[in-house]
């Protein structure tokens, strides 16, 4: 006949779950997912979209073929609007939403591992998930008719640009703290890249309010459109820039059992 095993003393379980967690402690540091690509991919998915988008757009004779970061001829709005290419950056550009707001919020958890908690920390993991879901709204009704659904992708990418904007800022701020602080491994011309791509943008909205102010309508569209492609790709550049610190700084996601948990 079998002999059941003893019971298994409390004391010795925790010890063995302590164990269990000092073993996943000492992993190499190659353990875990690694978090640039999703930084990466985060900038990538919305160029891929929007350049995809007016390709197609021009190939179906649906916008005049032109160099818009130049003649300003489209916005990325008109350029998705219609047919194919809506679908197409739609499919795109949910996920990307996706993305760039876990993106911020895993931004402000390392941030706050480095430098300890604050409140412009705390305003970027909000204002990111916020920029995040107006990029939803304005993706989602894009492409549809009536003045409310107008109204919703107005607020949305108004939002969008807006609180990305500022999450760039703080973003930068606070890189510019850590590399000041030493021993993070980020090399000083990618944190200076950072901080004035993040200055260009606030110089690109200041220009856009001064042209509208000014000129004719006519010229305040074109200078809109402009302004919306080049800031688009300073957000691209941006996020490249966010996933080069975190691939120097060898930043993994690891899952790690909580030893003091039932």
């Amino acid at each position: 006949m079998a002999t059941p095993n003893p019971p298994v003393p409390a004391a010795a379980s925790r010890s063995g779950a302590r164990a269990a967690a000092r073993r996943l402690a000492s992993q190499p540091a190659t353990a875990g997912l690694p978090l640039w690509p999703l930084a990466l991919l985060a900038g990538l998915m919305p160029a891929v979209a929007a350049l995809v988008a007016f390709g197609l757009s021009v190939h179906l004779q649906l916008v005049p073929g032109c160099n818009p970061f130049i003649d300003g001829c489209v916005s990325i709005s008109r350029a998705a609007r219609h047919e194919l290419p809506n679908h197409l950056f739609r499919a795109l550009m949910l996920p990307a939403a996706t993305l760039q707001g876990l993106v911020w919020l895993l931004a402000a958890h390392w941030l706050r591992g480095e430098l300890g908690p604050s409140r412009s920390l705390q305003a970027l993991a909000t204002l990111g998930v916020v920029a995040a879901a107006a990029l939803v709204l304005y993706a989602t009704f894009l492409g549809t008719e009536g003045l409310l659904y107008r109204l919703l992708r107005q607020y949305g990418t108004v939002v969008y640009f807006g609180f990305t904007c500022l999450c760039m800022l703080l973003l930068g701020q606070a890189v510019q703290a850590l590399a000041r602080a030493g021993g993070s491994g980020l090399p000083g011309w990618l944190v200076r890249t950072h901080v004035a791509l993040a200055c260009t943008l606030v110089a690109l909205g200041l220009a856009n309010a001064v042209v509208a102010a000014l000129m004719s309508p006519a010229w305040k569209a074109r200078t809109e459109n402009i302004t919306e492609w080049w800031g688009a790709l300073i957000f691209v550049l941006c996020f490249c820039a966010l996933a080069a610190m975190w691939w120097r700084s060898g930043l993994r996601l690891r899952l790690q059992t909580d030893p003091g948990g039932p």
